[in-house]
């Protein structure tokens, strides 16, 4: 795991883990790659298939936070939340970048966790 500022309101927690989502409660679930997540949204990639969101899409994510560093595979927290889409870059033609922001931020800053 790695922290990241990148001239933003909060840092970010670079983090790498899988992340589910989707355009509502009742499609089926995608995957994707965390790059890093904050309090306020999170990124991601994924296939730039058909289950690809566009910009201004709302979704809805699953995906988990270590609670420590030190033990950042066995003990995670769980959060669901649903959030538009800010942007979508492509890294190439198979691949996508996906920046969200939650519509109800984490109760927690995931920067911020124990070290």
């Amino acid at each position: 795991m790695d922290m990241t500022d990148n001239q933003r309101i909060e840092a970010r927690l670079r983090y790498q883990w899988t992340v589910l989502f989707a355009k509502d409660s009742a499609t089926a679930l995608a995957k994707g790659m965390m790059v890093d997540v904050s309090s306020g949204g999170l990124a991601f990639r994924c296939d730039a298939g058909k289950n690809c969101p566009s910009v201004g899409q709302q979704l809805v994510t699953q995906f988990d936070i270590p609670n420590s560093e030190q033990d950042e595979y066995s003990e995670t927290t769980t959060f669901t939340r649903s959030g538009r889409v800010l942007r979508v870059d492509t890294l190439n033609p198979f691949l996508r970048h996906v920046a969200i922001q939650f519509d109800e931020p984490l109760p927690i800053k995931p920067c911020e966790i124990e070290h």
